[in-house]
């Protein structure tokens, strides 16, 4: 118990005036914390005041009648703040209800309720035998400490997580445990779960603000959490202009251009590739997973729960966070010299400028990051995939022809810049057996891709050598028919960021990985 406490106690000041009273009785409600050791009550409704083993001498008003997240609260860091806090108002009952008030809602009620000629002398004798003065600005210093302290590290019995006990009982937190081959919805086999160190990291790059709060040691290597925020206003002003409503049920048909722009634009929407620097040693991402929270539809983000409550993440941002595993290169776990990492963003696709190819020695110019190219139609041909030798699905029936086009640019630009890509998207497979199938797949450009290019789009494919450069050749979407014209466009594959190296310093210095 601390000594200025234990210094209360020896003079025997009774504070029931200042609806502090002490009783023999102290039985906890279904809402007193865990560890909590009351030293007095208000009268009224069960409310009483109390520290918390593990919080030294911060006190706690606990408020039954509140329910839920709502009945306990903080109110003074320590037991002289909450006699300079009586000294301010003259009765806990502004402190208990503080939390729920504005400043003008709360200077009214001291305004309304002013010390009788018995609270005054309670105060005056706290102010003489312990030589204290009044809080000042007392709305300020309770809002403060409020905002800054993590309910969520107070334990509760069983009691209070009873929706009979407590109607407006909180979700029970479970136990928080990371492991390497797991993720946010669980894991699988007999692994051990990491061991959490805090790193409390902060860091801009990418145009974003990123937080990595700790980094998990497991037995085959480390895991990080990349926590990516953005303003909700941005998440807001996304939706608006695309016209999305999660309350609707009515969809909306996006074309392929437009999902690839919505990508591009959206605030939680960044690709990246991460790797660890681990004593000099590099240490590359083998996989990972992540989930998104929006702070205006909580309610589709349960996923993200456990880790913003772990987390403390601000519930007013958009979060999207990132989980990584990263292997050891050697067989044991190293002791830790030094720790950083570097994000690297993924490429990103951008469409260019439309053309034609009809035919062998139609051409195209354009331009890309100051070069001037020209692209030469050596063949244009149209072809059909063999049915035969691709496994569909029997229900339906799937568009097969397409054209190919093969040729060259002058210059030949960086390995993988520049593509060439169909504009429209493919047809749609048909439905042949109506009795088994419950709905129809899409055939977007994906399924031209899966069979013909890459798995990002139609690539160009180096084939051979020619006069003018390389050969390279692209595929159209797919179609049921032979079309007479495609219309082709130009893409290119860009980098949009530079990559940043960001120390990640363990806040504990005894920190070791073994």
């Amino acid at each position: 118990m601390a000594a200025f406490y234990q210094k209360f106690l020896r003079k025997h000041l009774d504070l029931s005036p200042l609806s502090v009273m002490r009783q023999e009785d102290n039985d906890p409600y279904f809402c007193t914390p865990k560890g909590a050791s009351i030293f007095g009550w208000a009268g009224v409704d069960g409310i009483h005041f109390c520290f918390v083993r593990g919080f030294g001498e911060v006190v706690f008003a606990v408020s039954p009648m509140n329910g839920g997240k709502d009945c306990v609260h903080v109110i003074a860091r320590d037991f002289s703040d909450f006699l300079r806090l009586l000294l301010a108002t003259g009765d806990s009952a502004a402190l208990e209800q503080a939390w729920q008030w504005d400043e003008a809602q709360f200077d009214a009620f001291l305004a309304e309720n002013p010390p009788t000629d018995e609270q005054k002398a309670v105060l005056s004798q706290i102010s003489t035998v312990f030589s204290l003065t009044p809080m000042e600005r007392p709305w300020q210093y309770l809002r403060k400490l409020q905002a800054e302290f993590d309910l969520s590290k107070l334990k509760f019995t069983e009691d209070f997580y009873d929706p009979e006990m407590n109607g407006d009982a909180p979700e029970q937190k479970t136990d928080w445990k990371v492991y390497f081959d797991g993720s946010f919805w669980g894991h699988h086999g007999r692994e051990r779960a990491g061991r959490e160190v805090p790193v409390q990291k902060w860091f801009s790059w990418a145009g974003r603000d990123w937080f990595v709060p700790s980094v998990y040691v497991c037995s085959k290597g480390i895991v990080v959490d990349f926590c990516m925020r953005t303003e909700a206003s941005a998440l807001r002003g996304f939706m608006e202009k695309w016209g999305i409503d999660p309350e609707s049920d009515e969809s909306i048909n996006f074309t392929r251009d437009e999902r690839e722009q919505m990508e591009r634009e959206h605030p939680l929407s960044l690709g990246f590739t991460p790797s660890l620097t681990l004593n000099g040693a590099k240490l590359r991402t083998s996989h990972g997973c992540g989930v998104i929270f929006l702070p205006e539809q909580p309610g589709f983000c349960a996923d993200a729960e456990p880790a913003m409550a772990h987390y403390g993440l601000d519930r007013a941002y958009g979060w999207s966070i990132r989980r990584a595993a990263f292997p050891f290169v050697t067989k044991r776990a190293p002791k830790l010299k030094s720790l950083a990492v570097t994000m690297t963003a993924d490429e990103v696709r951008v469409p260019g400028a439309r053309f034609r190819a009809d035919k062998a020695g139609d051409t195209f110019a354009f331009s890309y990051r100051g070069t001037e190219y020209t692209l030469a139609v050596q063949e244009v041909e149209p072809q059909e995939l063999p049915r035969e030798r691709m496994s569909l699905d029997p229900r339906f029936d799937y568009p097969t022809h397409f054209t190919a086009i093969s040729f060259t640019l002058t210059p030949e630009p960086p390995e993988n810049s520049i593509f060439v890509e169909d504009c429209a998207e493919s047809d749609r497979p048909r439905q042949v057996r109506r009795e088994t199938a419950s709905f129809a797949p899409e055939a977007q450009n994906d399924f031209c891709f899966g069979i013909i290019g890459g798995a990002d789009g139609p690539t160009a494919i180096v084939v051979g050598e020619a006069a003018q450069g390389k050969l390279h050749t692209a595929c159209s979407s797919l179609h049921f028919e032979i079309v007479d014209h495609v219309g082709w466009r130009i893409g290119f594959r860009e980098t949009p960021w530079k990559e940043g190296t960001f120390a990640l310093t363990p806040l504990s210095a005894s920190f070791c990985l073994i």
